[in-house]
């Protein structure tokens, strides 16, 4: 069976487990677990020996002992950043003093690894694929992740959740970051004292990723066959799942481990055995591949019949119905009779409840994200809604990504159309030749009433670079407004118009 094959037969959202391949894979700054401790002993010491020391005391059974190693060398890297304020880690003893003042007693080793990877310094040779990634955002019920980069929340914009905060959330949308993140470095599990408290308080946000992992389909990606996180979670399902039972079967069916292989451009899936030292041992399913995109494009075009998308819209609404959120419940077969118009949860007959749950206005506001994730099934819905001839609306972009648009010609007339009456109506001031975003922001000769139409000028005359333009985009505060909408259109056009 190959990889299409395979993920076609999911009826629900999959689940991505992602642990530090996935990183190395897209980032310039990112490190294995051995590569990350060898590179601070050696930033601390200049001495690369230094570490194979340490490595050396932490070999059990065979096996380095990599939770054993950070706690040697967080002792040694602790003690001599303080014996040393002002040297080469002036900036982590700045930090560490600083949190010291409100009462927070931080590692300075792990204040220098939430710096170390506090940027996404993206390979610039994995743009195409990351595009590719993004696209199944709308199909991805949730991540999992034992990394402690920003990766899964720049790329998906998923809401991070790390130690009990795990416990209180929605699973849709959610990335599941177990060891913690970068961003809260008392949080960062990395040395043995770390995991023993970590397996100690665990049990209950072990029950809440069960859940996920017996109802959802799960992909690994970024481990190897051997790696311990999926040994200990494989573990933790299988006590609680008689091994031989038909839920077992089940729940590995819907288990795939993405393995790594360098050039390797197989499909196909086959089976593979895990031994779990002294519990059992454990068939699931694996492709070895070096090409992910194929997984990304199986993913992108997997079609289920509700959006991760909209469940995350329902379990918003559900939570503040839960939670005594000032939202009115009626049972109902006809909208129209609701007075609570700002917020509808439908259930009931196609016949009888008709209801679309995105207008023009959402669309523009989320204009970078469907794009991002190519998502043809929302926009399909714009057959469906009423847009004036008055009306700003951004359709290049959406009709390349969904062809059956009915209306698209009808629309890219109009775009052009108001876009041109807008051109024509400019006056002088706002004709610049900066070459920036940045630079008419500058430019003191330009009003600030007329700073977006000098931009819109620019964008439309090709004198700026439409990334700088996107990015200028997504910072608008205010979506409705009308100055972001024309510059979205304007962007629009220029990005995917016809030549």
């Amino acid at each position: 069976m190959n990889i299409r094959e395979f993920i076609n037969q999911y009826r629900n959202h999959p689940v991505l487990f992602i642990g530090a391949g996935i990183s190395l894979r897209y980032l310039v700054n990112s490190y294995t677990w051995d590569g990350l401790l060898k590179y601070i002993a050696t930033e601390i010491t200049g001495n690369a020996e230094f570490y194979l020391d340490i490595k050396s005391q932490c070999q059990i059974d065979g096996k380095y002992d990599f939770a054993m190693i950070a706690t040697k060398l967080e002792h040694e890297f602790n003690n001599t950043l303080s014996a040393d304020r002002n040297g080469k880690f002036k900036d982590v003893n700045d930090f560490f003093y600083e949190e010291m003042e409100k009462e927070n007693n931080l590692s300075r080793f792990k204040i220098f690894i939430s710096h170390l990877i506090s940027n996404l310094d993206y390979r610039e040779e994995m743009k195409d694929e990351i595009a590719e990634l993004k696209k199944i955002r709308k199909n991805i019920g949730s991540v999992i992740t034992t990394n402690y980069d920003q990766l899964v929340e720049d790329v998906f914009g998923f809401q991070p959740l790390v130690g009990n905060d795990i416990l209180l959330s929605n699973p849709y949308g959610s990335v599941y970051k177990i060891h913690g993140c970068h961003t809260d470095p008392a949080k960062v599990i990395i040395t043995a004292d770390d995991y023993t408290k970590f397996n100690n308080k665990y049990e209950l946000i072990r029950a809440q990723l069960l859940s996920i992992f017996i109802h959802n389909p799960i992909i690994f990606m970024g481990y190897g066959i051997g790696d311990e996180n999926i040994k200990s979670l494989l573990k933790t399902v299988f006590t609680y799942v008689e091994p031989n039972s038909e839920d077992a079967e089940r729940i590995r069916n819907n288990f795939l481990l993405v393995e790594y292989e360098k050039d390797s451009m197989s499909h196909e899936i086959c089976e593979h055995d895990i031994d779990l030292e002294g519990f059992s041992t454990i068939r699931i399913n694996k492709v070895k591949t070096d090409d992910f995109v194929e997984i990304y494009k199986a993913l992108s075009d997997l079609n289920l019949p509700v959006s991760a998308m909209d469940i995350r819209k329902v379990q918003g609404i559900v939570k503040e119905i839960y939670s005594g959120g000032n939202i009115k419940v009626n049972i109902t077969e006809d909208l129209d009779s609701l007075s609570n118009s700002e917020k509808i949860l439908a259930i009931g007959s196609s016949k009888s409840i008709t209801y679309t749950h995105q207008d023009t206005s959402g669309m523009m506001s989320n204009y970078f994200s469907i794009i991002d994730e190519a998502n043809i099934q929302l926009l399909k819905l714009i057959n469906e809604i009423k847009i004036a001839s008055t009306q700003w609306f951004p359709i290049f972009g959406f009709h390349k990504i969904c062809p059956l648009i009915e209306k698209a010609e009808e629309l890219k007339a109009q775009q052009k159309s108001k876009l041109n009456a807008y051109l024509d109506n400019l006056n002088g001031n706002v004709k610049s030749t900066h070459a920036s975003v940045q630079a008419i922001q500058d430019d003191e000769q330009i009003s600030c009433a007329n700073k977006v139409s000098a931009v819109i000028w620019s964008v439309s005359n090709g004198n700026l670079d439409l990334d700088d333009v996107a990015s200028f985009l997504q910072g608008m505060q205010n979506k409705k407004d009308t100055h972001y909408r024309r510059l979205l259109c304007a962007y629009d056009l220029r990005k995917y118009g016809e030549e």
